[in-house]
């Protein structure tokens, strides 16, 4: 079980739900520096913020950028993705770093795909054994 100060409220619930989410450029395009980042990151704080969400962990390599994100049940992923790389592709535009200008063209700079990866504070393994030793469980599924 997570510490009790890991998990979330809202007026009916009690949560923990926390995505890894992986963006890269169109065409894999190596354009991520140092600075690109912090245009980023300074975004997707800004859409954590409208979302109720928390940016927990940021980083990046020059061709992809990997986000952990703790999100309440009321946002859905896919929004919330929408969103994340709008807003941050909006901001670099209007930036105009000549490392991504140079290299990217059009009005887009996140390739359409995402890899979304759930994270929790226990193996599946664990949580199984968790709910099948539960009292009055029901009986396994053919």
């Amino acid at each position: 079980m997570l510490p009790s100060s890991e998990f979330r409220t809202g007026r009916h619930v009690v949560f923990t739900l926390t995505a890894h989410l992986v963006f890269v450029p169109k065409y894999r395009k190596r354009v991520i520096s140092p600075r690109v980042f912090e245009v980023l990151a300074e975004a997707w704080k800004k859409v954590c913020v409208d979302f109720e969400c928390q940016l927990k962990e940021a980083g990046f390599e020059n061709d992809h950028v990997h986000l952990l994100i703790a999100y309440p049940p009321k946002v859905a992923l896919s929004t919330l993705v929408n969103s994340l790389k709008g807003v941050s592709a909006r901001m670099l535009r209007s930036a105009a770093l000549p490392k991504v200008t140079e290299k990217l063209w059009g009005e887009h700079f996140w390739s359409p795909s995402y890899c979304a990866v759930s994270c929790g504070g226990a193996p599946l393994e664990v949580v199984k054994r968790y709910v099948e030793n539960q009292r009055g469980r029901a009986s396994s599924p053919p």
